[in-house]
């Protein structure tokens, strides 16, 4: 089977990593070179059907590229969730869309030939524990206690696209759950493959709960730009600003339904006070200024320590604060989640939620992209086959400097992508 491999062998990682480091960027690509972390092979063995109820195999359609992809193929990982993602061998893709190209015992909803959408999250009820672990059993799945155990699942992470035996997207074939799968009938391939990370956007912005007025969204990557989509859909009044570098960002925003769009970094502050009201506070010997009587909402989908900085800057006392970017050690004066009495809330792996009856983000989610209305067309901007991943993950490494949202491949070319 012809897949993309990961390979985290100390060696490999480590050579990575100090490539990076090299004057002039000379070592940026090392990741996908000789040595590095990636590889293409045409000998994966291909995903068996665990002997258990309900499991299916799965030809991806369009697999696309995340920002955790771009750190693997940098080595910009953390090491703490490595407890977590105990395989050195990985086939990544966890943002896909697929076609059913087997089914085992058991499986009732799905059949040869449908195309689905994937809640990649795979728990203790997919692993074969019972009883299940406490999160679980809260109905909290996407915080399961048992993602480094892999069980019947054979899945040494918390979702599909962090294993080898269950696959990912970045692969001819790949296994899941039939209780991860929901069907999208003729649903177009390119709003289909952002199941996911719209689902992580709508899990980060259902974190708040709507009292206040005023939000920021710092970064208009793909999850910024999908996170405004799920606030705009949530709470139609909401002033919604997106910080962004540069134009192609801004021009992004303000496609998916951000009220305006403003720079980014200490220029914001400033900024926001003259469009939203507030007072600026300039403390002694630091380069960010302070917005008194702030937003009342900010969601950091960068994840940088100028950007969690500048979110406590803008946020208003008892105001919440989203982490929604990259996870990983990170430098921060924190004291004003001290004194304004501030709630930072982490998010990631998307479940059920309250708001929707329990209902899971990603069914959701389908039914939202379903809806021609919902402003996501032309974020996936670049597609490559399989075979070309080397320039895909080039591209989707530069971002808005190649022009790029999200950047996917197709595993199977003759798989037709619908809506094209």
């Amino acid at each position: 089977m012809r897949a993309v491999l990961a390979d985290l062998s100390t060696q490999r990682y480590l050579l990575t990593a100090a490539a990076q480091k090299l004057p002039r960027g000379a070592g940026k690509n090392a990741g996908w070179s000789r040595g590095g972390v990636l590889r293409l092979t045409e000998e994966a063995t291909e995903p068996k059907l665990p002997h258990a109820l309900g499991w299916v195999r799965l030809r991806p359609e369009l697999s696309a590229i995340c920002g955790s992809d771009v750190g693997l193929a940098h080595a910009k990982l953390s090491m703490v969730l490595s407890a977590y993602y105990i395989e050195s061998q990985q086939i990544p893709g966890h943002e896909f869309v697929a076609v059913v190209d087997q089914t085992g015992p058991g499986v009732t909803r799905l059949k040869e030939g449908d195309r689905v959408a994937v809640d990649v999250v795979i728990s203790c009820a997919q692993r074969g524990f019972d009883p299940v672990c406490r999160n679980c059993a809260a109905g909290m799945p996407n915080v399961c206690e048992r993602f480094d155990q892999p069980g019947i699942s054979g899945c040494g992470a918390p979702s599909l696209g962090f294993a080898l035996v269950p696959g990912g997207g970045w692969a001819e074939m790949v296994m899941a759950h039939e209780s991860q799968c929901f069907p999208i009938g003729k649903m177009p391939s390119k709003r289909a493959v952002l199941t996911e990370p719209a689902s992580v956007a709508l899990h980060a912005a259902l974190h708040w709960q709507g009292n206040g007025e005023r939000a920021v969204v710092i970064g208009p990557g793909a999850i910024g730009l999908l996170t405004v989509a799920a606030l705009r859909r949530l709470h139609p009044d909401l002033d919604i600003a997106v910080l962004s570098p540069n134009e192609f960002g801004s021009d992004w925003a303000m496609k998916v339904g951000a009220n305006r769009a403003l720079p980014s970094g200490p220029a914001a502050v400033e900024a926001l006070a003259a469009e939203g009201g507030g007072r600026v506070l300039r403390p002694r010997m630091t380069k960010i200024p302070l917005l008194e009587q702030g937003v009342d909402l900010v969601v950091d989908c960068v994840g940088t320590p100028d950007t969690i900085d500048l979110g406590m800057h803008i946020v208003r006392p008892k105001g919440m604060l989203v982490l929604a970017g990259t996870a990983g050690r990170q430098e921060v004066d924190w004291s004003l989640v001290w004194k304004r009495e501030l709630t930072v809330q982490g998010t990631t792996d998307p479940g059920p939620e309250p708001k929707f009856g329990g209902k899971r983000t990603s069914e959701q989610m389908v039914e939202w992209l379903g809806d021609p209305s919902y402003p996501v067309d032309g974020l996936v901007t670049h597609v490559f086959d399989l075979t070309e991943w080397k320039p895909a993950i080039e591209t989707a490494s530069k971002g808005s400097g190649a022009s790029a949202v999200r950047v996917a491949m197709r595993p199977n070319p003759d798989l037709q992508l619908v809506g094209d």
